[in-house]
């Protein structure tokens, strides 16, 4: 069956009073598990009649958990607070706690296989974790600590490729890395400087940077979210912006802006055929874009009230599950309607 971005459709939210900023979904089923700014882990059964978040227990967080990764029967979680905790999904209780990084640790994934976590932080670090025990394999970097403005700098993005080989990392400034993610050096870089805004009149401060990362199915091409130029930088008033490159030729590809859904581009997901991605992001509202990556065109967008900060897509790409400002939403994408209408038709005679 092949899905339609235009048919997509909401189909439910359940409000909070929290920002659910990382999310992640048990395979198979519509159990969640979200990342809180009220320092809590939650699991969340989208499927059940009267669906309640139940909360992990123990030696958990003190500050906004700001990523989830599922590893086998375990998850880990991050947060401000600069540890990574180890979960047991079955009873939702803690395994280990680990002083992970020197500040804010802004995303953690898990490479395929299970073997590594790899998390990132705004002490621009690297770290690379044994996912069965929790020990620290390796620490790199190549992101500066400070913006070219002599300020403070930060990690927000981090991806590994499907077949695992590669691993990218994307800071505030713009400045994009690949790595072998094998031997963890660095094979590539890509430069995406529209996606960072220095207001040097108002106040001396800068906002936007690489908010995602993501490796076409292929791990040809990487995709770069963030947003562009802003001009009213107390804000997120910018035109979202993806930049798709050929990674290892350094071609930029597509430069993707939309002004009528405003803001950052906080996750990226590739179709399986890679025809198009998906995005999702916000400024004060939230929105799920998609873009054909034949021509580059905005297929179709829609979205919320709530900033969406993470997203799930189900086994068959027909449920989209997002992680917002004060909700989480269920979204469904319909078959294609000249191919659900073929499989609805009688046979020729």
């Amino acid at each position: 069956m092949t899905t339609d971005p235009k048919r997509l459709k909401r189909a439910t939210q359940w409000n909070s009073q929290d920002i659910l900023f990382g999310i992640a979904r048990l395979p198979e089923t519509d159990r969640l598990i979200v990342g809180s700014s009220d320092f809590g882990v939650y699991e969340f059964d989208a499927g059940a009649e009267a669906p309640e978040r139940i909360p992990f227990e123990g030696d958990g967080h003190t500050s906004y958990v700001t990523g989830v990764a599922l590893v086998g029967e375990q998850l880990v979680s991050c947060s401000y607070d600069g540890r990574l905790v180890w979960w047991n999904v079955a009873d939702r209780a803690a395994i280990r706690s680990i002083d992970a990084h020197a500040k804010w640790i802004r995303r953690v994934i898990v490479t395929p296989g299970d073997d590594r976590v790899i998390s990132i932080a705004d002490d621009m670090q690297i770290k690379v974790w044994n996912a069965a025990d929790g020990e620290l394999v390796a620490a790199i970097s190549d992101h500066a600590p400070l913006t070219p403005h002599n300020y403070p700098s930060m990690l927000y993005a981090a991806t590994a490729s499907a077949d695992g080989k590669w691993l990218a990392t994307g800071d505030k400034t713009g400045h994009v890395v690949i790595w072998d993610a094998a031997s963890l050096e660095k094979v590539g870089e890509l430069e995406t400087p529209v996606m960072y805004t220095w207001d040097p009149r108002q106040r001396r401060h800068s906002i936007g940077g690489v908010r995602s990362v993501a490796f076409s199915p292929d791990g040809t091409r990487l995709a770069v979210g963030g947003i562009g130029t802003i001009g009213n930088i107390d804000h997120l008033g910018g035109p979202s912006r993806v930049e798709i490159f050929d990674w290892q030729s350094g071609e930029r590809v597509f430069e993707l802006e939309d002004e009528e859904r405003k803001g950052l581009v906080e996750q990226i997901v590739w179709a399986p055929d890679a025809s198009w991605i998906l995005c999702g992001g916000g400024d004060h509202k939230g929105f799920l874009k998609f873009y054909d990556m034949e021509s580059g065109d905005l297929i179709h967008q829609d979205g919320g009230d709530g900033h969406v900060h993470g997203l799930v897509v189900d086994e068959n790409w027909t449920t989209i599950f997002t992680a917002c400002h004060q909700r989480i939403e269920k979204w469904t994408i319909a078959e294609d309607a000249a191919e659900e209408s073929t499989a609805g038709a009688a046979p020729e005679s």
